[in-house]
């Protein structure tokens, strides 16, 4: 697209799912079309999805291009999110609940952990951000790949600054995973998300989520050459009594 004349407008998005043979639908099998917003359209973003398949997309807006680079990359676990929305949205009286809270964290600021080395999985959930990122970042290199799914930290990521934070599923995988191609290991990653979300929903809440400094990770910042990088408390923090452990 970078080579192209011009913003992508919502249509050469949808014909670039198609070159591109990702083809996302909705649960209910509808072929996903990226559209201009209609005016005064009177149900909610999500249900217009599920129920259409189009979904609503701004000119020139960073925001919205990166949900639809999300619909192209990660299909399965799109589309499971706005299934759970519209399921949870008729049970709701106006306004939303803690289970769309999740959805919407994740679908906005998720990330995907494939972890190779428990050992670093701890450490993540034990908030231990200079030990994993610093002492123990050559482990981090060779067994940790973090997978940005949401489009609003993409979106941040174009002005990048340590304190972007993401909220993590962390799953355990086969090296060989990890250093395999990239297609396959965000495949394998958008199924595990979208099983995830499906025995997660009922009864989820943001707090099922593990906060995740994404910055952190080794070279995505020029500052994280020194150790002192992972020493300011304002993005890397300790473990509150309150913090979730997922």
């Amino acid at each position: 697209l970078a080579r192209e004349p011009g913003w992508p407008d919502a249509a050469r998005l949808t014909r670039l799912a198609a070159e591109l043979g990702a083809a996302p639908r909705t649960e209910r099998g509808i072929p996903v079309r990226f559209v201009a917003p209609a005016p005064g359209a009177r149900s909610s973003y999500e249900l217009r999805v599920f129920e259409t398949g189009c979904v609503a997309t701004r000119p020139g807006n960073w925001h919205d291009l990166f949900n639809a680079f999300a619909w192209l990359a990660y299909p399965r676990a799109k589309a499971r999110l706005n299934a759970l929305h519209a399921a949870e949205i008729p049970r709701e009286s106006g306004r939303r609940g803690p289970v769309r809270d999740m959805l919407t964290i994740f679908d906005e600021g998720g990330a995907v952990v494939a972890c190779a080395d428990l050992d670093l999985a701890a450490m993540i959930r034990g908030f231990r951000w200079r030990e994993l990122f610093w002492k123990q970042r050559a482990r981090v290199l060779a067994g940790l790949r973090f997978v940005v799914f949401g489009h609003a930290v993409l979106e941040q990521a174009l002005a990048p600054w340590p304190g972007i934070t993401c909220k993590a599923l962390i799953v355990p995988v086969e090296r060989a995973l990890i250093d395999g191609p990239p297609a396959g290991l965000v495949a394998a990653l958008d199924a595990h998300a979208a099983d995830w979300l499906a025995k997660h929903a009922a009864g989820g809440s943001p707090k099922a989520l593990a906060p995740l400094p994404v910055f952190g990770y080794p070279g995505w910042l020029p500052g994280s050459a020194q150790a002192a990088f992972y020493e300011d408390t304002r993005y890397f923090r300790a473990l509150r009594a309150e913090a979730p452990a997922a």
